[in-house]
């Protein structure tokens, strides 16, 4: 039995459908707004969600990355009354499973349904079949754990990979838990960092050169695109790659033939390509910088690994398991983290993500010598200046902010049923949408986002008069 939730103000909508799923065996739950239905899916499990564009609190396309990226991101069906192209193309980019206009028939919708749970159950019965060797990454976090997934479906086919994140994330840990868990695995990993060499090194270091090929080549070179024959090829920071290099590194991509620096004879490589970026290579096509055809071979699989400030619960995880590794290292017992200590790391927003981290763990313990507890005190001067300008922030916003003058009603209203506050807050909003268009139906259609014949419907629901 599968778990449905449906996203939509409209209750008539929401009562069709949930009797359609139903009668199929599903379970089914309801949300009138946006809100509810991201608080639902962010506590809850679903498989699929039935999502409405037009919301009273916000638009639905714009949540779809939020609820696709929820733990068991469920798959995610639009469902609007007013189609358009531009709607149906962000829906499709932001990786919804369909789009469906309300106007169709219940067919449409139970075998949308169908297909999607096929899908999923699918997708889901491989990833459990594939259980992936995580290597150094450390993790648990509903982000992460998307990347685990997409790790997991990357190894099992040879398509190029392209990981993005902020610098330090661990892209190059994810690169490899690729290789570790991928048909390649026996063969090498041979990285090159794009930022590492002059543009003039940048051909022999990939294709490999003949003796006599340009001054200084004293012998034969075999490439870095011959040494990743079996295996993969892992270049960091792809972004940089000249532009002159571009086209004949895309030959080599397609053909796995390429064709040393001075030779006639081309020759063969079957590698596994993984890319990683920090640079949004979108912008750089867009700017001449990177070339169009390249990118949609990097981009057949793109994975985003998410900024270390996103990830708070895995903080002390990574913190402690660095400790660990280096108290193996030394054969001694390493430093433990007052609760101090584990406060003001969970606080700091880490620019320079996982990498800094680690290096601060090691900068500390270090410092503090081993054995020792570590407190605030021990952390570099620019965290703790972070962080207590971020404290003095809270504390004067919390002191400055204004009293409320509705707070006892508000206090009064959160003690009414959950359905009665709901339908009190729904009746203010309708009646201050009215006073402020002086009743223009088809102004207030416009400002809320609902059709003529809901916004009359809910009008006649609460007694409320246009002109």
């Amino acid at each position: 039995m599968s778990k449905i939730l449906i996203i939509d103000d409209d209750h008539q909508v929401c009562r069709t459908l949930g009797k359609i799923f139903t009668r199929m065996d599903h379970m089914v739950e309801l949300s009138l707004t946006l809100k509810e239905g991201i608080d639902k899916v962010s506590t809850d499990d679903f498989d699929i969600v039935f999502l409405d564009v037009k919301l009273p609190d916000g638009n639905g396309l714009n949540a779809i990355k939020h609820i696709r990226g929820c733990s068991t991101a469920p798959e995610v069906i639009i469902m609007t009354g007013e189609g358009s192209s531009d709607g149906a193309e962000l829906a499709m980019r932001s990786k919804a499973w369909d789009y469906i206009q309300k106007g169709g028939s219940h067919t449409e919708f139970k075998l949308s349904l169908a297909r999607a749970l096929e899908y999923r159950e699918q997708k889901l019965s491989k990833i459990q079949n594939m259980p992936i060797n995580k290597g150094a990454i450390i993790g648990q976090c509903r982000q992460i754990l998307n990347c685990f997934d997409q790790v997991s479906s990357a190894a099992c086919n040879d398509l190029p990979v392209l990981i993005t994140g902020e610098t330090g994330t661990g892209k190059e840990l994810f690169s490899r838990a690729i290789h570790n868990n991928s048909k390649q695995s026996q063969s090498d990993f041979v990285v090159l960092d794009c930022t590492s060499l002059p543009e003039y090194l940048v051909e022999s270091t990939l294709f490999g050169h003949i003796k006599g090929a340009f001054t200084g080549a004293d012998s034969d070179k075999i490439g870095l695109i011959k040494m990743a024959d079996k295996g993969t090829l892992f270049l960091d920071e792809v972004g940089e790659l000249p532009m002159g290099m571009q086209k004949k590194f895309l030959r080599a991509l397609q053909e796995k033939r390429f064709r040393p620096v001075g030779s006639k004879k081309e020759i063969n490589s079957d590698f596994r390509l993984i890319s990683a970026t920090h640079c949004d290579l979108t912008e750089m096509v867009d700017k001449n910088q990177f070339r169009e055809d390249l990118f949609f071979r990097l981009f057949s699989i793109n994975i985003h690994l998410p900024p270390l400030r996103d990830r708070e619960k895995d903080i002390q995880s990574i913190a402690l398991s660095r400790m660990e590794q280096k108290s193996d290292l030394a054969e001694k017992n390493t430093c433990t983290m007052s609760q101090d200590f584990l406060e003001e790391i969970q606080m700091y927003e880490w620019p320079g993500n996982v990498r800094e981290l680690i290096n601060t763990i090691d900068l500390v313990c270090s410092k503090a010598g081993y054995g020792s507890k570590l407190f605030p005190h021990h952390l570099p001067e620019h965290i703790r200046a972070s962080n207590i300008k971020k404290k003095f922030k809270t504390l004067k916003n919390k002191h400055t902010q204004p009293p409320d003058p509705f707070a006892k009603e508000k206090m009064h209203q959160s003690k009414l049923p959950f359905k009665d506050h709901l339908e009190k807050t729904k009746s203010a909003y309708l009646q201050d949408l009215l006073s402020g268009t002086k009743g223009n139906i088809k102004e207030s259609c416009k400002i809320s986002g609902l059709s003529r014949s809901q916004l009359y419907r809910l009008m006649q629901q609460y007694d409320l008069k246009g002109i």
